[in-house]
């Protein structure tokens, strides 16, 4: 997996974690920390999706 892609799922996964404290200490902030997530969570899937594609890319051409 790559590297950045295992930064943005800890990012995910911190950022649920903000949200829910957020949500049960009663601030709507966590709605930032869920749009948060939502964003680094598309980022790995994205960032592992391309490492998936240049690996197939890759084995083509050897």
């Amino acid at each position: 997996m790559p590297r950045l892609a295992l930064y943005a799922l800890v990012v995910c996964a911190l950022a649920v974690a903000a949200a829910v404290v957020s949500f049960v200490q009663g601030s709507f902030l966590g709605v930032i920390w869920v749009l948060l997530a939502g964003l680094s969570s598309n980022m790995a899937w994205y960032y592992i999706r391309r490492a998936k594609i240049e690996k197939q890319a890759a084995a083509q051409e050897a």
